[in-house]
């Protein structure tokens, strides 16, 4: 669908769809490259050096979010409707990822050295790999066309190099997690360039003529903050687990987590994919109908699969490893927060697309406070159930507070009765699948 007929209807453009396919299918790919990089390690390393790589795996997402820093968003915000402002965005957006990447290797190089880490300087290098991602705002005009057929394409290359890196390495019988970090870095960086150089022949050539963008900082701090703090309550009760409760219950807790996160992809995907058309879609005042006919169906679908797997939780976990069921509580309070993201990533989208961004911080802060206050009586009372509890009273908070944003700006979200349907058919999935797990 071409981005011009996206602009004239509230139909969902199937180009959303598409997207989403390809963002999905791109991520089983990358799952499966990580599972074998992290095989390949493990083998390689000692379970001390395994748990150091993995550590600094874990801080590099972080980085990621850190040198994003909210920009791809205002970069869309600014020019999903504008497309002649792109150089400009461009150019203000750049020079905040330039400056947050950097002072995230600023960071790694503080961590290194107060951990006394034997291979500070392999890994300060390798933390500048999310310096890369001033290169991957150009991808930017992909994703105002709601085309991810070159990042998708990207991403995979990223993955694949980065597990060619490491299999050399382990062939070699290197056994420093220093040069693993290096070498899943440098697949990743490389993507960047190659998108970079793809999105080249889309940009406009000439210096942006007129007035620099104002206000870009401003307006992507907030985001920034919001997604370091979204990831903060989803990975904090790990702490608290591992104090209150140890860490083979961590590792069960962990193991429920993983499998959220593959149920989750559909809404993560949707999000990122369809904020361009929110955009126009609120620029020509029909943001309200336009997400109502989004948001609504899927929740609804998300809340009957949820539904279905209710009963099965502990048997699934059960097939990673003898044992893990023990999770099963926790997984099925995990479902319950599945369900709310499934409304609430797409509602706090809508929030970006209105432009409401010091709404999106004062949400994610919510989170983390609720979070991390309820974490500290339901662990000690309740284990790892305690926690996958928070997790979804985290996220049924979040998706409320956006749709409470969206209210209070004018913007209808669509008959109540239309908002049943995830419960509703979370229950009727639930007593249907019961009975056959009774059976």
């Amino acid at each position: 669908m071409s981005e011009s007929r996206a602009i004239e209807t509230n139909r969902v453009p199937a180009d959303v769809w598409l997207g989403t396919a390809l963002q999905v299918l791109g991520r089983f790919w990358g799952a499966g490259c990580t599972f074998a990089i992290l095989y390949l390690a493990a083998r390689a390393l000692g379970a001390a050096e395994f748990g150091r790589f993995t550590f600094y795996l874990a801080m590099f997402v972080w980085l990621d979010s850190l040198a994003n820093m909210g920009t791809g968003q205002v970069a869309v915000q600014r020019t999903a409707a504008h497309p002649e402002r792109i150089a400009s965005v461009l150019a203000a957006t750049r020079k905040i990822r330039l400056r947050a990447g950097l002072v995230g290797v600023l960071l790694t190089a503080g961590v290194t050295l107060w951990t006394r880490e034997p291979d500070a300087a392999w890994i300060v290098l390798a933390s500048l790999y999310p310096v890369t991602h001033v290169l991957e705002l150009s991808a930017t005009v992909f994703r105002n066309r709601i085309d991810w057929v070159v990042p998708v394409r990207m991403r995979s290359i990223a993955s694949g190099l980065s597990l060619l890196n490491v299999v050399a390495l382990y062939a070699f019988d290197v056994e420093r997690p220093a040069l693993y970090l290096i070498a899943v870095a440098a697949g990743s960086a490389v993507a960047n360039v190659l998108l970079h150089r793809a999105a080249l022949p889309h940009l406009p050539r000439e210096t942006p003529a007129g007035p620099p963008e104002r206000g870009v900082f401003e307006e992507a701090l907030p985001l920034g903050i919001s997604a370091l703090c979204a990831q903060t309550y989803f990975y904090v009760d790990n702490l608290f687990i591992h104090e209150f409760r140890g860490e083979e219950e961590l590792g069960h807790y962990n193991v429920a987590v993983r499998a959220m996160s593959w149920t989750i992809m559909l809404a993560q995907y949707t999000s990122l994919t369809v904020l361009p058309w929110l955009r126009r879609r609120q620029v020509a005042g029909e943001l309200g109908p336009a997400l109502a006919k989004l948001t609504t169906p899927l929740f609804a679908l998300a809340g009957l699969a949820c539904g279905l797997l209710w009963p099965w939780t502990s048997e699934l976990l059960e097939l990673f490893k003898s044992g893990f069921g023990a999770a099963g509580a926790s997984l099925r309070w995990l479902l319950g927060a599945t369900v709310a993201i499934y409304a609430g990533s797409i509602l706090l989208t809508a929030v970006v697309a209105l432009g409401r961004n010091m709404a999106m911080l004062w949400i994610a802060l919510g989170g983390v406070v609720l979070n991390v206050a309820a974490n500290f009586w339901a662990v000690p009372a309740l284990g790892i159930e305690g926690a996958g509890m928070t997790t979804f009273a985290t996220e049924a908070f979040v998706a409320l507070a956006a749709a409470f944003t969206l209210w209070r700006e004018g913007i209808p979200l669509g008959p109540a009765w239309r908002w049943l349907g995830g419960p509703l058919l979370f229950a009727l999935g639930a007593w249907c699948s019961s009975v056959f797990h009774a059976a």
